[in-house]
């Protein structure tokens, strides 16, 4: 196979390894091989790297049943990592949309790995330019909230102009970008965060925030067509009597209750409880989310709210602010 790449000849990189599920101590800064793409694929140098939610969970193993996907002792994929953004580093002799410079961002998938120095990414997957308007670290973070919550409630909700919309976990990476996306979308906008973010929320656009460690949500006489539950923190049998007659519950935390309410409302009534695995979706409906919150970043309609951005180094530390369960916005890797 003939490789197009840069003159770099050096055949290692560092990355995070896991080397079971469990604390952030089960992770190991290590040097490892340096992947070598396919015919079909992209060598990408990392420059950002989105450390996330999902990411704390998976080290953790947690659902347990996720172990049957993911692995059972200990993940089968030892380089986690999702959302980054950087440099085409080297391309695979089939490859014709990519060259070695360009500057990309999007999602190594399944196959994990994007928090390393290095990763292969098919050129048919996740994988965009980088528009020049938006630095490595916002756009790596489009694939984290913005590409989750625009499927939720673009895709799943469908929302209609004037409909009322609840946004539990308003602060987060997912929560920042479902403001904008659903007041974009016509909705009138519930946020529910605690007090320390009430004024970030209002700045995106929320037009009623909720401090949830003053009132509960779920005990007021509102009603919402939509009540997504970005950290899936409030079941759908806590939220079914604030949703209208026809309301959606919506969450990206997928659970053994959950799974039986989904089954369960498909069946009985016209309210729905909804899961999906995002990143499971096909690779061209991802690259038309991103595509779509592109142009929504670009007239101003949508920002990116980045909250910390760490060395690589600091791995323990950046896992252990994620596990706290407070972040604002996206956190970051910065790895280039």
């Amino acid at each position: 196979m003939i490789l197009r790449e840069s003159n770099s000849t050096n055949t290692q990189m560092r990355a995070l390894v896991a080397t079971g599920y469990g604390s952030p101590e089960v992770l190991q800064l290590a040097r490892v091989d340096r992947p070598t793409p396919k015919s079909d694929e992209l060598l990408i140098r990392v420059h950002t790297s989105n450390l996330t939610a999902a990411d704390s969970m998976m080290r953790r193993g947690d659902p347990a049943f996720a172990r049957l996907f993911l692995g059972v002792r200990k993940p089968k994929a030892t380089i986690p990592g999702t959302g980054l953004a950087g440099t085409v580093e080297a391309v695979g002799s089939a490859v014709t949309q990519f060259r070695v410079g360009d500057e990309v961002f999007g999602e190594a998938g399944l196959h994990f790995g994007a928090h390393a120095e290095f990763v292969c990414v098919p050129e048919n997957g996740v994988i965009l330019p980088k528009p020049e308007f938006l630095s490595f670290a916002a756009a790596s973070s489009m694939c984290d909230g913005p590409m989750t919550s625009y499927n939720f409630l673009r895709r799943m909700a469908d929302i209609k102009p004037g409909q009322n919309v609840l946004i539990n976990g308003a602060s987060g990476s997912l929560g920042t970008a479902a403001v904008q996306l659903a007041k974009a979308f016509g909705a009138r906008v519930t946020a529910v965060c605690s007090t320390v973010n009430i004024e970030l929320v209002t700045e995106l656009g929320a037009d009623i925030v909720i401090d949830y460690t003053v009132q509960d949500f779920t005990e007021n006489h509102d009603r919402y067509d939509v009540i997504y539950d970005t950290v899936g923190k409030r079941s759908y049998r806590q939220c079914k009597k604030a949703l209208t007659k026809s309301g959606m519950y919506l969450s990206p935390v997928l659970s053994i209750p959950l799974l039986f309410q989904m089954l369960w409302t498909k069946i009985v009534g016209q309210k729905r409880a909804r899961f999906d695995a995002t990143g499971i979706r096909p690779a061209s409906d991802l690259r038309a989310y991103l595509s779509q919150l592109i142009a929504m970043a670009e007239d101003g309609t949508l920002r990116t709210v980045i909250e910390k951005s760490y060395e690589f180094d600091d791995f323990i530390a950046a896992h252990q602010h994620v596990d706290a369960g407070h972040k604002k916005g996206t956190v970051l890797f910065q790895i280039a």
